[in-house]
């Protein structure tokens, strides 16, 4: 397996049909579950569908992941393959850049176009006759039709908890680079140690995350349905936090492979893919961080 000519394809598998039929079921059990809720029904089956999509999805995941760390670990994939294997997973994070990226575009566009229009300023001012007793201040404590939208008492505090979040995060990210060297360097002791406090590290910013979102919630009255504001600070740290907890799981499953003995200084993408995903989310964060919280 030294050519690129011996390029290992595995036989048919069952895992993409699971896949769909995941990914399927949990999206109709998601729309569902919106959908009474918009129709504020009492009882929903919504949240079952979309539980029973999810167990597909880890399925699918433990089964197909398993199967190919059993290749890698069999010596089936060649060089050509590993470098396909960093290719794919180097588009699947620009996918996740280019996730983000629309989030953040719409937080600029409400900010610097749409919320100055409707307060009278520039161009198309002209669309405040639609609320004219409206004054744009960013965030917006104050909604153009605040019978509509029940606007938020204050905005969450950045030199509190999301400080001692980017903290961690930052945090996170040399330790999982510790890491990294640790284990190019095969010193198995250090990379756990450094990888279990990563993973921990990432467990307490979703921790604080939960409260901060109770305490907005509870005493702010920040919610998604406070109004522009609360909408896109909910999608944008909502998927972050998402993509932590994917993140962390990511990392636990590593941690788990390296205490079996698995990867070495040069058999170790799965581990190397795993950092790459984990430095995303930190730099994610840092953008957050500075555009929803402080600015």
């Amino acid at each position: 397996m030294t050519t690129h000519e011996q390029y290992y394809v595995p036989a048919q598998s069952k895992w993409p049909i699971i896949a769909t039929i995941g990914m399927a079921t949990s999206l109709y059990g998601l729309g569902t579950w919106f959908n009474d809720m918009s129709a504020q029904r009492a009882e929903s089956s919504g949240p079952l569908i979309f539980s029973i999509g999810g167990l597909f999805l880890a399925y699918m995941l433990f089964g197909w992941f398993g199967a190919v760390i059993k290749e890698s670990r069999g010596g089936l994939y060649s060089p050509q393959m590993d470098r396909s294997f960093r290719w794919g997973m180097s588009w699947f994070i620009f996918s996740e850049v280019m996730f983000f990226a629309a989030f953040f575009g719409a937080l600029f566009y409400v900010r610097h176009f749409a919320g100055p229009w409707l307060g009278g300023e520039g161009a198309k001012g002209v669309a405040n006759m639609l609320w004219p007793n409206f004054e744009y201040v960013w965030p917006l404590l104050q909604n153009p039709d605040p019978a509509a939208f029940v606007p938020p008492k204050e905005v969450i505090d950045p030199w509190h908890l999301p400080l001692i979040n980017t903290i961690l995060l930052v945090s996170s990210s040399f330790t999982v680079t510790f890491a990294h060297h640790a284990l190019k360097h095969n010193k198995r002791g250090a990379l756990k140690a450094w990888l279990a406090l990563t993973i921990l590290l990432g467990l307490t910013f979703i921790g604080f995350q939960a409260a901060e979102y109770v305490e907005a919630y509870q005493e702010l009255g920040l919610t998604l349905g406070s109004g522009i504001y609360g909408s896109t600070f909910f999608m944008l740290t909502g998927f972050h936090g998402a993509h932590v907890t994917l993140g962390a799981i990511m990392l636990t499953v590593m941690l788990v492979r390296i205490m079996k003995g698995h990867f070495d200084a040069d058999h170790q993408f799965g581990f190397e893919a795993a950092s790459w995903y984990w430095h995303f989310v930190d730099v994610v964060w840092l953008g957050l961080f500075v555009f929803v919280y402080v600015l």
